[in-house]
């Protein structure tokens, strides 16, 4: 398996990580946006991260649009959606030797980093 970004390419605090990685990093650049997941990709992410919940975000401009917050999601719900549109995942993903790093914290990114170098 190769060690693969998911990332948006036009979301400027994907593109500022993205700068702060080591400049060797030998990492696959998936742009979302550009190339949307599989449910190949997504079975992927949910094997190492233990559910579609972990990958899902909450912050998404959509999902305060469809009223998804006043809902119960359920973990096919979910599927559903992260297969749907690009911004129902949390990013960047990083999937690095086996090991998946989820969202943007400074302390996911810390890993990553500490990780590539």
């Amino acid at each position: 398996m190769k060690n693969t970004i998911y990332y948006l390419a036009s979301c400027d605090t994907c593109r500022k990580i993205i700068k702060s990685l080591p400049k060797d990093a030998n990492l696959e650049y998936h742009d979302i946006r550009q190339n949307p997941l599989t449910e190949e990709d997504l079975n992927t992410m949910v094997s190492l991260a233990g559910s579609y919940e972990a990958l899902f975000s909450r912050r998404a401009q959509l999902y305060k649009e469809r009223g998804l917050k006043n809902q119960v999601l359920t973990e096919e719900d979910i599927k559903t959606l992260l297969l749907e549109h690009y911004t129902f995942l949390s990013r960047p993903v990083f999937i690095i030797d086996g090991k998946i790093y989820i969202g943007n914290s400074q302390k996911v990114i810390n890993e990553v980093i500490s990780v590539l170098s």
